[in-house]
């Protein structure tokens, strides 16, 4: 398959040496660029997906109404998040 090239984009001088300063060791900057655009591309596709499932819950609801009260899912959140620092605070303390 014939490869294809992603545009060049104009940007401020500055902030290419920003971009080239937090190169890794070797890292050339069309990789660099490559994979924040393979990157960004996962996120959207994450985003999308994330959308359409809570879109199918929102109709599957509404057909069914079953619904959970937004209270009651915080309320589990809470307890969640109490029970876990809870645990932690029982850890042995490390000094660092």
């Amino acid at each position: 398959m014939k490869s294809a090239c992603i545009p060049s984009v104009p940007v401020e001088p500055e902030f290419l040496t920003e971009i080239e300063a937090v190169l890794a060791d070797g890292e050339s900057l069309a990789e660099f660029v490559e994979a924040a655009v393979r990157a960004g591309v996962e996120r959207r596709c994450l985003q999308a997906d994330f959308i359409a499932r809570g879109l199918r819950s929102r109709d599957e609801a509404k057909r069914t109404g079953a619904y959970i009260d937004a209270d009651d899912v915080v309320a589990g959140l809470q307890s969640k998040l109490d029970d876990a620092r809870d645990r932690l605070s029982k850890l042995p303390k490390t000094h660092e």
